[in-house]
Formats: C-alpha cells, structure tokens, sequence
C-alpha cells in the first residue's frame, strides 16, 4: 500500500525502531543496567549475561542502531552507554502512547 508511507508520522517510526530494539528480554536487561549506571564496559556485560560473547554483540548491535545505547572504543574494550537524547526521548514517546485513553470501546 503506497499510502501507508503518508499515514506514518516520524514518532510513530521511532517508536517502532525504539520498540523492536527493546524486543528482547536480554535488550531490557542491557538497558536497564545501563539506566543504573554511567557506563559498562563489555567485558562487564559477558560477565552478567550468562551468553555467549557473539550473541551478547547482537544484542548490543541492535540497540546501537536504534540510537538507545552508544558505545566508546576503548583498546581492548568497548564502553557502553545510554545514548541520553534518544534515551529521553524514547521515554517520552512511550508515555505519551500510554497516556493515550481509551473511550470504553470493547472488541467483540
């Protein structure tokens, strides 16, 4: 459908790119530990994720292109953090849908 393209706001693409990035209970994880601290370094993740280390890049890989996490190369290790402007927005995208009411209607 060639009007589907026209109906999609950018926030409603965002949303999506931040959604399936966050489609994996391991990504949660990773997110969430990065939330609690400045930076983690890989070597730290292989050691909190009972994964293997390919797997573990994966995970980081596609948080990376979605823009929530960024990471500095720092020889032989990589520091991960959250990438805080699209952390927040992020955030805010999944409030506003949240806040969003329902008028009552019930599917049948």
């Amino acid at each position: 459908m060639k009007t589907e393209e026209k109906i999609l706001t950018a926030e409603q693409e965002k949303m999506a790119r931040y959604a399936k990035a966050m489609g994996h209970p391991v990504r949660i994880y990773i997110l969430q530990l990065l939330a609690g601290q400045s930076c983690c370094y890989t070597g730290d993740l292989s050691e909190e994720l009972p994964i293997a280390r390919s797997t573990l890049s994966q995970h980081i890989s596609e948080l990376k292109d979605a823009g929530l996490i960024q990471g500095e190369y720092n020889p032989p290790k990589i520091k991960y953090c959250l990438h805080q402007e699209n952390w927040e927005e992020a955030k805010q995208l999944f409030t506003n849908i949240f806040k969003l009411k329902n008028n009552g209607n019930k599917c049948s």
